[in-house]
C-alpha cells in the first residue's frame, strides 16, 4: 500500500471553478493508493462566502454548510475516477443545533466511513462551540485495518489504543495547527502512538495563511509517516517528512507484514506489554523520610 500525505496549502478562491481546477490537481498529481487530507482543509472555501461572512467565526461555519454537499461529492467523483482511497480533510458539520469535527474516508466505489473528532481543542470549545463525539470507527483497506485521530485526538494515548486493540495497523492523523508548537504537538503524539503500539501513523497538515477567516487564519506543520524505533523502521521512528510549512505530497510505502513482524520480534514488545503498566502502584512517602 503507497499512502500520501497532503502538506496542503490553504488558498483563496475567486470560484468553484478555482477551488475544483486545484483539488483536480492535487489528486491527479498523488501517486499513491491512499491520500490523506488535513483537518478543516473544507475551511477554505469560506472564501466563496461574502467577506463579511468569511471574516465572522460563527458565520463562516453557518455559510459553509450549503457548499458540503458539492465539497463531498467532488472529493468521491476523484477518488472514484483515480481508483483511489482517500481521507476527505475535515469540516465543521451541524447536527441538531451543534457542530461535530468530521472527516469522511472515500473508497473508489463510492463507501464512505465516517469519523467525526472525540476531543476538541479549548478554540473549539470555548469559541467556535464546537462539540465533540464518543466513537471510534476503522475500515479495512487492502487488507490493511485503519483507524482516524483528528489532530489533538492522536495527543491522547488511549484513543489509539482503543484502535489499535480493534485491529488498526495504520492510523490516519489529519491535522490543522496555528503555530510550530502545535504541530510539534501533534507530531509527538503520532510518534508515541506509532511507538507503543508498533504502527504506522500518518500526519498530514494545513499549511499557509488565510486572512480572510478567523478559524484558520495560521497553519503551520509538515507532512509526516511515521512508525515504531525497531526491527524493520528507521531508527528515529520517521518513513518520511515533509519541508516545514511548504505545500507538498508526503509518500511511503506500507508493508502490513512490517507491522506483525515488529509487534512479534521487535527488539521490545510495547503493544503485547502494554497492559503491565495497570499493575504498577505509586507509593507516596512522608517529606525527608527516613532511610535508617
Amino acid at each position: 500500500m503507497r499512502i500520501a500525505a497532503a502538506q496542503y496549502p490553504v488558498d483563496f478562491h475567486h470560484s468553484w471553478d478555482e477551488f475544483q481546477r486545484k483539488l483536480t490537481h492535487w489528486y491527479a498529481t498523488a501517486d499513491a493508493d491512499v491520500l490523506v487530507f488535513p483537518e478543516y482543509a473544507a475551511m477554505e472555501l469560506t472564501s466563496l462566502l461574502p467577506p463579511s461572512t468569511a471574516a465572522d467565526l460563527h458565520a463562516s461555519i453557518e455559510g459553509l454548510q450549503a457548499l458540503l454537499p458539492d465539497y463531498l461529492a467532488l472529493h468521491q467523483s476523484l477518488a472514484s475516477q483515480h481508483g483511489v482511497y482517500s481521507l476527505v480533510g475535515s469540516y465543521p458539520l451541524k447536527q441538531d443545533q451543534r457542530y461535530l469535527n468530521q472527516c469522511q474516508l472515500l473508497s473508489p466505489d463510492g463507501s464512505v466511513l465516517t469519523q467525526n473528532k472525540c476531543i476538541m481543542t479549548r478554540f473549539e470549545r470555548e469559541q467556535w462551540n464546537i462539540g465533540g463525539d464518543s466513537t471510534l470507527v476503522t475500515a479495512e483497506i487492502e487488507g490493511v485495518r485503519v483507524g482516524v485521530l483528528i489532530c489533538y485526538d492522536s495527543e491522547f494515548p488511549h484513543l489509539g489504543r482503543l484502535l489499535a486493540e480493534a485491529g488498526v495497523e495504520v492510523l490516519l492523523v489529519p491535522s490543522c495547527t496555528d503555530t510550530h508548537a502545535g504541530y510539534h504537538r501533534v507530531r509527538t503524539g503520532c510518534l508515541a502512538r506509532a511507538l507503543e503500539n508498533q504502527l504506522i501513523v500518518v500526519q498530514s497538515p494545513l499549511v499557509g495563511d488565510a486572512a480572510w477567516s478567523p478559524a484558520i487564519d495560521e497553519n503551520r506543520g509538515a507532512a509526516g509517516i511515521y512508525g515504531p524505533s525497531d526491527r524493520g523502521f528507521p531508527s528515529n521512528g520517521v518513513i518520511a517528512e515533509g519541508t516545514l510549512d511548504q505545500a507538498q505530497w508526503v509518500y511511503a510505502d506500507i508493508d502490513p507484514v512490517s507491522i506483525k513482524s515488529v509487534r512479534k520480534e521487535g527488539q521490545v514488545l510495547n503493544y503485547e506489554h502494554w497492559p503491565e503498566q495497570f499493575s504498577v502502584h505509586v507509593t507516596q512517602y512522608p517529606n525527608n523520610p527516613s532511610m535508617g
